[in-house]
């Protein structure tokens, strides 16, 4: 069986992020979607709320699975024997630091291997950083998540639910 791992914070996943997901997931057999958590950043939602939105996004998609993961993630790649990393680039500035993460990651395992996949026109300006600062000025994010993150999100906001 072909597996691959696509790790990231999702918080919050974007459609962009479903790109990939979905991209993946007609490549692979089996796609995991790691939510990791990276103790420099300052999340708004916890990792078990990423994995709840995660699933719920990805419900149509049979066989990607969601796992949460806190380490260095080429730890979960050799404690769980897989081999492939997923990672979705949107730029140049996404390359130089997903090749100089790759570089590091094939030093420590050279077993695994790291595909991009490069973002649809339509999302490569998309960010899940874009997404939380539009929602900490009240912007509209509902044409960048799913409905469920959307609304998620105007609850830890505080906004009125959607109209």
């Amino acid at each position: 069986m072909k597996c691959a791992v696509y790790p990231g914070s999702f918080d919050p996943v974007t459609f962009g992020h479903l790109d990939i997901i979905e991209r993946a997931a007609a490549l692979f057999d089996k796609v995991v979607v790691c939510v990791m958590v990276n103790y420099k950043k300052k999340y708004i939602f916890s990792e078990e709320e990423r994995a709840a939105l995660l699933k719920e996004s990805v419900a149509h998609l049979p066989n990607v699975t969601i796992e949460c993961f806190s380490g260095l993630l080429i730890d979960y790649m050799q404690k769980n024997n897989y081999r492939v990393l997923i990672k979705g680039l949107r730029n140049s500035q996404d390359f130089e630091f997903e090749l100089s993460m790759e570089r590091v990651n094939r030093h420590l395992c050279p077993e695994v291997e790291t595909m991009f996949l490069m973002a649809d026109n339509t999302h490569s300006y998309l960010s899940a950083s874009v997404v939380r600062e539009l929602m900490a000025f009240g912007g509209e994010v509902s044409d960048f998540v799913p409905p469920q993150v959307a609304e998620a999100l105007r609850i830890k906001y505080g906004k009125d639910r959607a109209k």
